[in-house]
């Protein structure tokens, strides 16, 4: 554990990892990341020792709480902010109430602004949903030469723009491992091979929460079958409660507040 100052009220805390000991570990040691997105998910990465935590940036007060030593980034979705201040001013509330790092899908011109008062940020590079229309559709990229080469060019963009990560979505795995090795950021893959820094994926899929796995989700888990099981259950006791509550016998002796005889008599009197 590293001992830091916090962003905003500058309280000492510990972290397992820092900005500085990501940048030294690239190349030299795997790390594991997964989204988080209740305390219940939160806890089980902490217990299974997961490196680094990703959730949404409102929601980093509450992962915080749970995982108070876990390096954490704040995802600060495209449609929330319009320009490049109001991402600041979230930016820095979303450090402030406990994030490490922030995550955008913004162009490396707003990845500028951020880093230079001092941001970390989590760049988004390859395949990103909300702009798949400018890629052709829901696919994976750097099949080409071609495709490969402008996407090494992004990543060079995106690290002299100053980000220090980089979810690297759905990319041919044989071209993220080149490009790993020839940019400073620490390159998350998502769906991209093993030639990352760091393996990241969704806590659904790893848990089996869907019925579709997207092709480079690995399932480790079955919650679907014990999540339908539960509802199952769930369904079947309500159906009970419906049928006795609608019977005057429902609510048996244990389960009512009682009152004595006399006092009873006592308050019927008075009405």
């Amino acid at each position: 554990m590293k001992e830091i100052f916090t962003w905003g009220s500058g309280q000492r805390s510990k972290r397992n990892f820092t900005i500085y000991d990501l940048l030294n570990l690239k190349g030299k040691k795997k790390l594991t990341q997964v989204n988080c997105g209740n305390e219940i998910e939160v806890q089980a990465a902490v217990e299974a020792n997961i490196d680094l935590l990703i959730c949404l940036g409102r929601d980093i007060k509450m992962i915080r709480a749970n995982a108070p030593n876990h390096f954490i980034t704040g995802a600060i979705l495209e449609h929330e902010y319009y320009n490049k201040d109001d991402l600041l001013k979230a930016s820095m509330r979303t450090l402030e109430n406990g994030a490490d790092a922030i995550y955008t899908s913004k162009n490396p011109h707003v990845v500028e602004y951020l880093a230079k008062e001092s941001v970390p940020v989590m760049a988004h590079l390859g395949f990103i949903p909300v702009k798949s229309s400018w890629t052709g559709g829901i696919r994976g990229t750097a099949k080409t030469s071609k495709e490969a080469y402008k996407l090494y060019q992004q990543f060079k963009d995106m690290e002299n723009a100053g980000a220090v990560l980089v979810e690297a979505e759905v990319i041919a795995g044989d071209v993220l491992s080149e490009i790993s090795k020839r940019t400073s950021m620490i390159t998350v893959s998502l769906g991209s091979g093993n030639g990352g820094d760091v393996n990241y994926l969704f806590m659904c899929d790893i848990c089996g929460e869907n019925e579709d796995l997207p092709r480079h989700a690995i399932q480790y888990g079955n919650l679907l079958l014990l999540n339908q099981k539960i509802q199952k259950e769930r369904v079947k006791a309500l159906k009970k409660f419906n049928a006795d509550a609608k019977k005057n016998n429902f609510a048996k002796k244990g389960n009512i507040v009682s009152i004595s005889k006399s006092e009873l008599d006592i308050f019927l009197k008075k009405i």
